[in-house]
């Protein structure tokens, strides 16, 4: 039923500044605006990672009723390879410390850390070893002959 992560949408005042800022931590462009340029955009998307996972930035004036302002609630996390030096560049680009470096667990390589983003949203990083043997995984099987 369910089939994978498809988009994960955040919500700016600024969309440009938003757009310009993920472009920047992401060392892409937004691949998709809408609507076109010249007009301003009211949504842009990303796709990055190994699987080309979407994010999309939505102008805040789309948010649904009653959505909340201010960050809180469910934390995506995106795994990264160096924590550290993925919480430094966000903090370096402005983002601001929700939850610092924490470890989980037994020791097993399970690290979070969060941050709130410029325009209010909370933006999670982690290191997760399952996330890693799921990739070497594919790789294998991609790899078997037939």
């Amino acid at each position: 039923m369910f089939r994978g992560f498809a988009t994960m949408n955040l919500y700016a005042d600024d969309l440009a500044a938003a757009r310009d800022w993920y472009a920047e931590l992401f060392g892409v462009e937004a691949y998709y605006a809408y609507p076109d340029a010249p007009a301003s955009p009211a949504y842009v998307e990303f796709r990055i990672g190994d699987d080309g996972d979407e994010i999309g930035l939505i102008d805040r004036r789309y948010a649904p009723p009653g959505a909340a302002n201010a960050p809180g609630g469910a934390v995506m996390y995106w795994h990264v390879d160096d924590l550290g030096s993925a919480v430094d560049r966000l903090l370096a680009l402005g983002a601001r410390e929700y939850q610092p470096i924490t470890e989980h667990g037994d020791g097993s390589g399970f690290v979070t850390a969060s941050v709130v983003d410029p325009f209010g949203n909370l933006f999670g990083v982690m290191n997760n070893p399952h996330y890693i043997e799921v990739v070497a995984g594919r790789a294998q099987t991609s790899a078997t002959p037939v």
